[in-house]
């Protein structure tokens, strides 16, 4: 009798194991931190599904899914058209949270950092090479800054966190946008290039002079100093939550989801503010996609809620109304 009931017990484990549906997604490091959080949350609520995700890059998020080995795809960067084309459906794109892309640096100077658009391109496009450079100090004049040479850090993979920060340099640079332009990868003219928002912040912190730029909640969990950014109104804001959120409410209520808000207008705005994407496949509904929109309902609504204490902004709610039509 005690065999009997052994095989029914494991006949009964295997059973809920295979009830388990497994979602696939890989895309962009700029959210991994809250997606990571969120799908933990789901998982307690929804114990017969589970989320795979890997932070693989949003290009490399993108390739995955024209390639159709993942569900779902995630970028910061909107898919470019000849992407689209490769695709066997339509995609839209949804967005989740906000974030800011924060300029990150490993050098004592006794205070905060002061930079303004142009000497920030300057700087990565390796005209300006070293800390105590007059357009520096000139923007910094109660600081002592030091003669070491400034490296450069950047992603070697293709990223939406790149995206991001060329479409802002572009944007207050003519220079950097007739010389490297946007994009998700780019023809760097200098530094040293990481793998992913980790790769980034981690040669930062090791590597004494060096700059790079990462999704705001990767500088604060590791205690990276981060510059406070000029904006439109003359402020130099440091990136904060308030100051991307104030960003994504200069976004007109009927705009496209994928219009760009860096360099928005207003006081307290952080310019280097953007959304982060799911790309959702439009097509015949499986039981994957089926679980990916129930997820992507609850991370519109319950999931916003735990959004600010990784350091990204929530959705505005018009948005969100709009997006939950979407996924139906």
């Amino acid at each position: 009798m005690k065999k009997l009931f052994s095989i029914l017990a494991v006949l009964l484990i295997s059973t809920q194991v295979q009830a388990v549906t497994k979602v696939n997604g890989a895309g962009a490091s700029f959210p991994y931190p809250i997606y990571s959080k969120w799908f933990s949350e789901y998982g307690k609520l929804n114990k017969d599904v589970q989320f795979n995700y890997q932070a693989i890059g949003s290009g490399g998020g993108i390739r995955q899914l024209i390639k159709q080995t993942v569900d779902f795809g995630a970028s910061d960067a909107p898919m470019k058209d000849k992407d689209k084309k490769k695709a066997a459906w339509p995609v839209k794109h949804i967005p989740t949270v906000l974030g800011a892309v924060s300029v990150a640096f490993n050098v004592e100077v006794g205070g905060t950092l002061k930079l303004d658009g142009q000497t920030l391109a300057d700087i990565f496009m390796g005209t300006i090479t070293t800390w105590n450079d007059e357009r520096i100090q000139k923007l910094n004049p109660g600081l002592k800054l030091p003669a070491k040479d400034i490296l450069i850090v950047r992603r070697a993979d293709g990223s939406g966190t790149t995206s991001i920060f060329s479409d802002y340099l572009s944007t207050v640079s003519k220079k950097w946008e007739d010389k490297i332009g946007r994009g998700k990868s780019l023809k760097w003219p200098v530094g040293i290039g990481a793998k992913g928002n980790d790769g980034v912040t981690a040669a930062v912190k090791q590597t004494s002079g060096a700059i790079g730029y990462v999704e705001l909640a990767y500088a604060l969990k590791n205690n990276l100093a981060t510059v406070a950014l000029k904006n439109k109104a003359g402020e130099f804001q440091k990136p904060s939550v308030k100051g991307v959120s104030l960003s994504a409410a200069t976004l007109p209520e009927n705009a496209s989801v994928t219009a760009s808000i860096v360099d928005a207008k207003g006081k307290g705005v952080y310019p280097i503010s953007a959304f982060t994407y799911i790309l959702l496949p439009v097509k015949e509904e499986t039981t994957q996609l089926k679980e990916v929109k129930k997820f992507l309902n609850w991370a519109l609504t319950d999931g916003q809620e735990m959004t600010e204490e990784l350091h990204y902004a929530p959705l505005p709610k018009s948005l969100v109304k709009r997006m939950l039509k979407e996924i139906k």
